[in-house]
């Protein structure tokens, strides 16, 4: 194709094509945690809350891909897992403060196959057969791994999974009552909820393709594929959440507003099968997934080293600094696309170290060291929308927030924590195609290339609206209705 169709395509791209934030974290990201659903961390989400800005909120989602009516057992928080939610507030990668969660589901009938017996209009209802319950520990490291550990909450129960209008008939309301609030302010919720945001999961694991940029993928070489707009692959399914609002005063340390925060899972170190179908998990728990970043495991660390990656810490990640200095993803950009993007550079990127590694200076570096969290820079008040623009911009102080987050001015999305509606691919793969916009090519003199700056996979929507108020997450599909 020549120059000329090139920039008319990639015009028609931005006039009617792109639907606007396309999603995606880290689902079935290593060969041993994809066997493991139930301890996969799939999202992590930390922002200044814009209805309580005294609080931070942080969303970790586990479980990817529930489809709604996939019963009759359905998905559930798992009791051998030990869910934690990490923080470090000093700059040194370590943890200082977790909020442990574990769960207990009892069997109320064990002689029939049904999940519920019958509506269930309340938590303690006994038509609901498999409730479950949980604890939240917060835990305090100290110096020569120290633990101080305090039970916060127990026997908090879950909401049931959204069945269907006979057997959930106030979903809604049975959520609601989910929601405590513990000693010390602290709001939380652990439940089904629907999967936030949305990618084209279908086209961006054909080979990194985007529908919109069809024409200039290298493949298949015979007949290029015509423009087309995204599909969201993750519409329609759920996930578990665990949500937290906490008072910035018990996780920020006083001179140190920017923290950086990881979610994690861990195993017994050993599990024997018995052959009543019972089993026994015993030994140390192991850590076997970890999230901090977007889309890290999934995309920057290779095949060979996803598993060790996801049992090491993240004060430990610069043994993988390598990977972000020379990235895949750059290199595939180069030769998928190179009928199209400037050739981006695939050595010596400090541009991503600094964004995904220590932070931005002036905007939420936590230090040196190299490590895999989403960092939060808490001195940053978003507007009541959650938003909160550069001054330079001289926007309205009620600006709705940007899908791209810092790329387009919009100082309290991504990378500086993680909003829900934080456009992820879209961002990821302009910052790896050094199309980082006007904004940043003239506040820090990151290079703006173009067309390197419209990269998208043409989905931009969550195909359900967020709440408002906490937990934010949208209430999940319902089985009965989702085709």
């Amino acid at each position: 194709m020549n120059k000329t169709l090139h920039f008319a395509v990639l015009t028609a791209l931005l006039v009617g094509l792109w639907l606007g934030p396309s999603h995606a974290s880290s689902h079935r990201e290593a060969p041993l945690i994809s066997l493991d659903p139930t301890a996969d961390n799939t999202d992590l989400y930390a922002f200044r809350s814009p209805d309580r800005p005294d609080t931070v909120t942080i969303i970790a989602n586990y479980i990817p891909l529930e489809a709604p009516a996939g019963g009759p057992n359905f998905p559930a928080f798992d009791d051998t897992v030990r869910y934690e939610i990490n923080i470090d507030n000093d700059g040194d990668s370590k943890e200082d403060v977790t909020y442990r969660f574990r769960f207990h589901t009892i069997t109320r009938n064990p002689d029939t196959f049904l999940y519920n017996t019958g509506p269930i209009t309340s938590l303690t209802d006994p038509n609901w057969n498999r409730p479950q319950t949980y604890t939240l520990t917060r835990v305090t490291h100290g110096p020569w791994h120290s633990e101080h550990t305090e039970v916060l909450g127990a026997n908090l129960p879950t909401p049931p999974d959204n069945i269907g209008p006979r057997s959930t008939p106030d979903y809604d309301a049975l959520a609601a009552a989910a929601i405590k609030t513990l000693p010390g302010v602290i709001t939380l919720i652990a439940a089904q909820r629907d999967r936030p945001h949305s990618a084209d999961l279908r086209s961006l694991f054909d080979l990194t393709g985007l529908r919109p940029f069809n024409p200039f993928h290298l493949f298949p070489l015979s007949a290029p594929l015509p423009v087309a707009p995204g599909r969201d692959a993750v519409a329609r399914y759920n996930t578990h959440s665990i949500a937290i609002q906490v008072p910035l005063a018990q996780i920020v340390r006083p001179g140190h507003p920017s923290i950086g925060i990881y979610a994690s899972a861990s195993r017994r170190e050993v599990r024997i099968l018995r052959r009543d179908g019972s089993a026994d998990n015993n030994g140390p728990f192991v850590q076997v997934s970890r999230l901090g970043e977007p889309l890290i495991n999934e995309v920057v660390i290779p095949l060979g080293q996803k598993d060790a990656w996801n049992r090491s810490d993240p004060e430990d990640d610069g043994q993988f600094e390598a990977l972000y200095m020379n990235p895949e993803v750059s290199r595939l950009e180069n030769l998928l696309y190179s009928s199209a993007l400037i050739p981006i550079d695939v050595t010596g990127r400090d541009d991503l170290v600094a964004i995904l590694l220590t932070g931005v200076p002036g905007l939420n570096f936590t230090g040196n060291r190299s490590a895999d969290l989403l960092r939060l820079n808490t001195a940053i008040v978003p507007n009541v929308n959650g938003a909160c623009y550069h001054p330079s911009l001289g926007l309205p102080a009620s600006t709705p927030p940007s899908r791209l987050g810092v790329l387009e001015g919009d100082l309290c999305g991504f990378p500086n924590g993680r909003r829900l509606t934080d456009d992820i691919v879209d961002v990821d793969l302009r910052a790896f195609a050094q199309g980082y916009g006007t904004f940043l090519n003239g506040l820090l003199g990151l290079p703006n290339k173009s067309p390197n700056n419209m990269l998208g996979d043409g989905v931009d929507a969550n195909d359900k609206p967020y709440l408002a108020n906490f937990p934010y997450v949208a209430t999940p599909h319902q089985g009965y209705e989702v085709p």
